[in-house]
């Protein structure tokens, strides 16, 4: 794999630092009870009140916990096994381990620009940067001219770019829906402690042009549709059941989200793992090019 001799580096750091993050946002020691408290926009919020996530608000806390659980229990044991696998030499392992670089991205740039302040911030930071440089690594380490070579003529491109589509649709409008209503009316939509709708941002400005992007240049069998569509799939997977679990975890704490959000993200994850076996399923070997035999007499 090219790029291992940093991968090698950059990855278990991405992994200690994730296990440190993500414990602390579950496990940091209880002091205080929520509290009301009246932002600088006149809106008044429940704060957590105690724990890492003390001064976010009922509701972010229990999306940033539902995250740590997934990065704890799902994404961690991942990220080891399909670096094992990728450093092996497995086209599989190496689109798996970079879907899963991406997911640290999001990650970590959402908890570093979004989180309230806390003693974990510089390790946010930390694993915004690293997970960025090792998935900028990791995407330039497949050989974009053989790479479409590797997957089977039977892949149903147009079910996997629809699923891509259908993400991305569901996110435009459930994001431009939120915001817009607000907007006509000459308000501000609900931010809670936060001064700026970062995640909205996030989704908008990269998710949703990525999942059009992918799933057109993998109807155009290019090459870069191949290897987006691959790691956008593997994002979105770990994206829906981050989500899912984080309006699961609202909805214990007792500031459920809408009913569209609980349906909707457990929909999209099934979705999404449907179209990962399609396209783990469809990679093969190429056989090796067969070289014509030369006579000695011809040679000589």
């Amino acid at each position: 794999m090219k790029n291992q001799t940093a991968l090698k580096w950059l990855i278990p750091l991405i992994g200690i630092l994730a296990l440190l993050a993500a414990a602390a946002g579950l496990f940091w020691p209880v002091d205080g009870q929520p509290y009301s408290f009246t932002s600088h926009r006149g809106e008044t919020v429940t704060l957590f009140g105690r724990g890492l996530y003390h001064y976010d608000t009922v509701s972010t806390a229990a999306q940033e916990q539902g995250q740590d659980v997934i990065t704890l229990v799902v994404v961690l044991p991942a990220l080891a096994v399909f670096t094992w696998l990728a450093f092996r030499g497995s086209l599989r392992g190496k689109l798996l381990l970079t879907g899963t670089l991406g997911y640290f991205l999001y990650t970590y740039m959402s908890m570093a620009f979004l989180t309230a302040y806390n003693q974990f911030f510089l390790v946010y930071v930390a694993l915004f940067s690293l997970s960025l440089y090792a998935f900028i690594l990791s995407m330039m380490s497949f050989d974009l001219a053989s790479l479409p070579h590797h997957f089977s003529e039977r892949l149903p491109r147009g079910w996997v770019a629809g699923i891509l589509f259908a993400v991305g649709g569901f996110l435009f409008l459930a994001w431009i829906g939120r915001i817009g209503q607000p907007f006509l009316a000459n308000q501000i939509p609900p931010l809670e402690n936060t001064t700026t709708l970062v995640i909205q941002a996030m989704d908008l400005g990269l998710l949703v042009p990525l999942t059009f992007l992918s799933g057109i240049l993998l109807l155009r069998r290019s090459a870069w549709g191949y290897l987006l569509a691959s790691v956008a799939v593997m994002k979105f997977l770990t994206y829906g059941l981050a989500v899912s679990t984080m309006a699961l975890n609202m909805l214990l704490r007792g500031v459920p989200d809408s009913i569209v959000i609980l349906i909707a993200f457990p929909a999209l994850t099934l979705l999404n793992l449907i179209a990962a076996v399609l396209l783990l399923k469809n990679i093969e070997v190429p056989a090796a090019p067969v070289r014509p035999k030369t006579s000695r007499r011809a040679v000589s």
